[in-house]
């Protein structure tokens, strides 16, 4: 594929560093982010994703604005209160640059499409808010052998790691299964700072990227926890669990599990070496 004169110099910033240049702007070009959810970690992600020119952008959240929801999710504004999520995120993604191409569905990931949506793109970023869609996420891109990258957010802190199936630790070697219902907080009732789901979004479009290219060292087998009242970031080192359920040596889940929706909150995990 050939740039016009426009995308030369939309990218020119890009195609400046050696580790990039045109070779690597023709690869985000043809490649393909899918993000699931269109909120505090979607947005940002999905900006970025596409001020980089990531050639196919695919949206899903079942959701609609609430006012609420501006307080940290950039990509919908006033006027997009009770419009549909993947509606307002489209028309801001291709307001900023109408070279991507966004596929949206308004729909809930279920295990019964995640298979069929995940299979089309080349990376994952997990943008929801509850654990049993991130183990339904997790599972989903090991089996279709796509690299995922994790995002998590609540009060002051933030979580973000990549796997790569077959190749790191995944979401169930760190947290086995979902805690029981009610166990666990959710924004709603302990809040978050709004920052912080754009500094942990970006991050993750910062892995997808790395991804894309083939540069730099993904956050593989490293959790970055972020801190806002300290300005802290800790790296937490694992590894893959050969007792995991899902990639471990005796593997037990061979297919998709829907657990009863109940939204998570971030706690460390027990057992892992902090650095």
């Amino acid at each position: 594929m050939n740039f016009s004169e426009e995308q030369i110099n939309r990218y020119s910033r890009h195609i400046l560093l050696p580790e990039v240049g045109g070779k690597g702007q023709k690869k985000l070009a043809k490649a393909s982010v899918f993000i699931v959810g269109a909120g505090g970690l979607g947005s940002p992600a999905a900006l970025y994703l596409a001020a980089a020119g990531v050639g196919t952008i695919g949206v899903i959240d079942s959701d609609v604005v609430d006012l609420s929801n501006l307080q940290r999710q950039i990509l919908h504004h006033t006027a997009d209160v009770r419009r549909p999520k993947v509606a307002s995120a489209k028309e801001k993604i291709q307001a900023l640059n109408p070279d991507v191409t966004v596929k949206a569905y308004e729909e809930r990931l279920t295990s019964h499409n995640a298979l069929e949506l995940i299979s089309q793109y080349d990376v994952v970023l997990d943008g929801v808010d509850n654990f049993p869609a991130k183990f339904l996420i997790n599972d989903a891109c090991y089996f279709a052998k796509k690299p995922l990258v994790h995002g998590g957010i609540l009060r002051f802190d933030g979580r973000v790691f990549t796997i790569i199936p077959d190749q790191s630790a995944c979401f169930r070697c760190i947290f086995k299964e979902p805690p029981a219902p009610g166990l666990v907080a959710t924004c709603q009732e302990a809040g978050i700072i709004g920052v912080v789901a754009g500094i942990i979004g970006m991050t993750q479009a910062t892995e997808a990227l790395k991804l894309i290219l083939g540069i730099g060292e993904p956050l593989t087998n490293r959790i970055l926890d972020f801190n806002a009242q300290t300005t802290n970031f800790r790296e937490i080192r694992t590894k893959r669990n050969p007792k995991c359920q899902l990639c471990g040596d005796h593997a037990t889940i061979t297919e998709l599990i829907d657990y009863e929706q109940e939204a998570c909150q971030l706690q460390p995990p027990a057992g892992l070496s902090v650095s």
